[in-house]
């Protein structure tokens, strides 16, 4: 196949990801911006979030690398108000040039924690490097700690629920295709016995 189809074929076909965007800074506090769609939930208790990072070759990309210097990054939540601007971070700029700035997205420091979070995004965790993994592929997984969340009260029920599709939340597939979210029903905790009968 040719290069730019697989990749948008192997990445459309596990269906829909989570779009967000990684806020870093390094130690001469040069602050980073990128979207990635490989964000993936591990465990709640403790609260682990993974993600995948692209090959590191020939030299390490800046999200990567401002992680493993200072262990600590944002998990940002990406909206349809920012969608294009949140896109655009994934082009290759010089190092001392911010996607923050030349995407115009507003930077915010929550609670002294070290890394920048986007201002726009209606949901915001603080992560903390814990493991690194190396991939088959060359691709690197990388396991956090969640340190912290913002988000507004009336995001979340009683249950800890988060209504994504109030704030418009998006998510990706493929390389550059992107997918309104639609809350379609909220089903009970499945137990054996209360099963539905489906053959009725």
């Amino acid at each position: 196949m040719e290069r730019r189809y697989r990749a948008n074929l192997v990445n459309a076909v596990t269906g829909v990801k989570p779009a967000n965007l990684i806020g870093t800074r390094s130690k001469d506090g040069r602050d980073n911006l990128a979207i990635f769609s490989s964000v993936v939930h591990l465990g709640s208790s403790p609260a682990h979030i993974g993600m995948v990072t692209r090959p590191q070759l020939p030299q390490l990309k800046d999200t990567y690398s401002n992680i493993l210097e200072t262990g600590f990054y944002t998990i940002n939540h990406i909206s349809q108000s920012f969608i294009e601007r949140a896109h655009y971070t994934s082009a290759k700029l010089e190092r001392q040039d911010s996607e923050f700035d030349m995407m115009n997205l507003g930077r915010e420091f929550i609670d002294y924690f070290f890394a920048p979070f986007v201002k726009e995004s209606k949901v915001r965790i603080g992560m903390k490097l814990l493991q690194n993994t190396d991939l088959p592929n060359g691709c690197n997984f990388i396991i956090g700690e969640v340190i912290l969340i913002e988000l507004a009260d009336d995001l979340v029920n009683e249950k800890g629920q988060i209504d994504l599709a109030s704030y418009a939340a998006v998510g990706i597939a493929g390389l550059d295709s992107y997918y309104g979210l639609e809350k379609l029903a909220t089903f009970p905790y499945a137990k054996l016995d209360q099963i539905p009968d489906f053959h009725a």
